[in-house]
């Protein structure tokens, strides 16, 4: 993958263009399964398994390809010790505890619009299937 280098040029930050980093940087950290590794990590070090516990239904390889990610991105670090069988930790840079805060305010966004957004889904869900020329009569 070709990485556009950041000039300091505005459209480089500019998430509506479709060749700036930013929006390459908003498209790594904006799925769920980065979200949720920021989120397991919080203030603390973790190692692989016990990343993969946090994170209910990853799998194996979305973890590894996410963690690579965002070490890429200099979210997380990611320390090797010297040992047998060799010991792995993760845990988030300066910029990933600033992402991390930008996170929670998502998280506490969901908690307190819950109820509304199922509403809403059951509404559009109901006229949906009220509009379908399929409903079996």
């Amino acid at each position: 993958m070709v990485t556009k280098q950041f000039t300091g040029s505005p459209e480089d930050a500019d998430l509506r263009r479709a060749d700036s980093l930013a929006r390459e940087i908003f498209s790594d950290v904006a799925n769920k399964w980065a979200l949720l590794i920021i989120e397991a990590l919080g203030e603390r070090v973790l190692r692989f398994s016990e990343l993969r516990d946090e994170v209910e239904g990853i799998s194996h390889k979305m973890l590894t390809q996410n963690l690579r990610m965002l070490e890429r991105n200099g979210l997380i670090e990611r320390t090797v010790y010297p040992v047998v069988p060799p010991r792995v930790e993760y845990a988030l840079t300066g910029p990933g505890q600033a992402l991390r805060v930008t996170i929670d305010s998502l998280c506490d966004w969901t908690h307190r619009h819950l109820g509304h957004i199922e509403a809403a889904r059951r509404r559009t869900d109901t006229a949906a299937a009220a509009d379908s020329p399929d409903t079996g009569r």
